[in-house]
C-alpha cells in the first residue's frame, strides 16, 4: 500500500507523492517500462499548476515519493532544494501539453511498450476487435509523430490531436493514457496495454478478423465510459495497490 493513514488524514502533495510513486511501481509490475525513458506526471491538487514527474534516472520499480520532483509549466523545479534533479525534457513537454490545456485531469502517463509500439505503427491505429479496445471506441486520439518531443511547438498539435479524450496513441512512439484521478490514468493505461496486446497477437495468427457490428461497439464503449467510472477505477486502484504491497 502507499499508506498506512487515511487519505484525509494527509495533506494534498502528500498523498499524491505516494499514490504517484505507488503508480510506478505499479507500471513497472505490469512490464511498461523502457528502462530510464517514458514518464508519468500528476498535478498537485490546490496549488498554481505545479506537478511531480519522476527524478530522471530512477528506475520505475523503485520509485519513492522523495524520487518525485515537483515542478512548474515550464518543467523548473519549484522548491529550491529540487533544482539540481534532473527532468527529462521531452518527458515533460508531452506532458506539459496536457496539463496545460486539460485542466479536467490529473495524472498523465506515457508508455513505450513493444505492443504498443507496433499498434502506433499500423495505419489502422487501435481496431475495435475485443472488449478492451472498445473501451476507447470512439474516444481516442492519434498523433502524427514529429520526431522526439523537444520542441515546445508541438504541444498545440498534442492537445489538438488529443481533443476531448483521456487517450491518444502516439504514431510510431507509443501510448498516452490520462484521468481525472490517478485511478483512473491507471486503469485507462491497463486497458489501453491489453487492448494492443490482444490486437498484435490477433493479426499475427493469420487467420480472418470478426469485429463486432458497430452498433454493439457503441454500446460497450457508452457501458463503459457511464458515471460510476470512477467509483470503479478506484475500486480497481485500490487492488492493483495490494501487488506492490
Amino acid at each position: 500500500m502507499t499508506t498506512n493513514e487515511p487519505a484525509a488524514s494527509l495533506d494534498a502533495e502528500t498523498q499524491t507523492r505516494r499514490d504517484l510513486a505507488a503508480l510506478y511501481r505499479l507500471i513497472a509490475h505490469f512490464r511498461m517500462t523502457d528502462l530510464i525513458d517514458t514518464h508519468i506526471s500528476a498535478r498537485i491538487p490546490g496549488t498554481p499548476d505545479h506537478f511531480l514527474i519522476n527524478r530522471y534516472g530512477v528506475l520505475f520499480h523503485e520509485m519513492r515519493p522523495e524520487d518525485l520532483v515537483k515542478i512548474d509549466p515550464s518543467g523548473a523545479a519549484v522548491e529550491a532544494g529540487d533544482a539540481a534533479e534532473r527532468v527529462n525534457a521531452a518527458g515533460f513537454t508531452i506532458h506539459s501539453a496536457v496539463h496545460m490545456a486539460r485542466h479536467d485531469l490529473a495524472c498523465v502517463i506515457h508508455t513505450h511498450t513493444a505492443d504498443g509500439i507496433a499498434v502506433s505503427c499500423q495505419e489502422e491505429g487501435l481496431l475495435p476487435i475485443t472488449q478492451h479496445a472498445l473501451k476507447f471506441y470512439g474516444h481516442i486520439g492519434y498523433h502524427a509523430y514529429e520526431g522526439i518531443a523537444l520542441d515546445l511547438e508541438e504541444r498545440e498539435r498534442l492537445v489538438a490531436s488529443l481533443g476531448a479524450h483521456r487517450v491518444m496513441i502516439l504514431r510510431n512512439h507509443g501510448l498516452l493514457a490520462a484521468g481525472r484521478t490517478i485511478a483512473e490514468a491507471f486503469l485507462n493505461i491497463y486497458f489501453l496495454e491489453r487492448a494492443c496486446q490482444a490486437q498484435t497477437k490477433a493479426l499475427a495468427g493469420g487467420r480472418t478478423i470478426t469485429y463486432p457490428p458497430v452498433a454493439v461497439c457503441e454500446r460497450t464503449a457508452a457501458q463503459f465510459n457511464r458515471e460510476e467510472g470512477l467509483s470503479h477505477a478506484q475500486m480497481a486502484w485500490e487492488s492493483a495497490l495490494r501487488l506492490i504491497a
